[in-house]
């Protein structure tokens, strides 16, 4: 029996959308308000949901604390109250768009986790825009 245990976090970042292979006009035509060369942020929420077996031993598909300190370590410590683009290596030389972002997090997460549980991490950069990857 396959059960999908979730589990919602929260981050602040900054970032800025922009190719430095592109003119300021082309790339403010494309981006917009988020190619403010200042920088923008985002109160950024997380759902991270993780599906398995249950282990007949514990009932569990895999421990929520676990997962916390997963997202903790592997997200939070690396995301929260940083400069997406000057401060987290995996965005030097990529767009730090939100589809750009859940995928570095999936693959963050991905390999910390038990090979044989299955991942999927939705991402809101807003109340209204979000994002979801699942490694496909």
């Amino acid at each position: 029996m396959r059960v999908t245990v979730s589990r919602k976090a929260h981050f602040n970042s900054a970032h800025r959308l922009y190719r430095p292979d592109w003119s300021f006009e082309k790339n403010d035509a494309i981006f917009g308000k988020c190619n403010n060369p200042n920088y923008h942020g985002h109160n950024y929420d997380l759902t991270v949901s993780v599906t398995g077996e249950i282990d007949p031993e514990t009932g569990f598909v895999m421990d929520v604390k676990i997962l916390k300190d997963f997202i903790k370590s592997e997200v939070e410590d690396a995301f929260d109250h940083k400069n997406l683009n000057l401060d987290v290596p995996e965005f030097k030389e990529l767009n730090p768009t939100a589809e750009n972002i859940v995928v570095v997090i999936y693959d963050k997460l991905k390999k910390v986790l038990d090979s044989n549980l299955d991942l999927e991490v939705t991402l809101y950069e807003t109340a209204r825009n979000f994002v979801t990857y699942s490694g496909n």
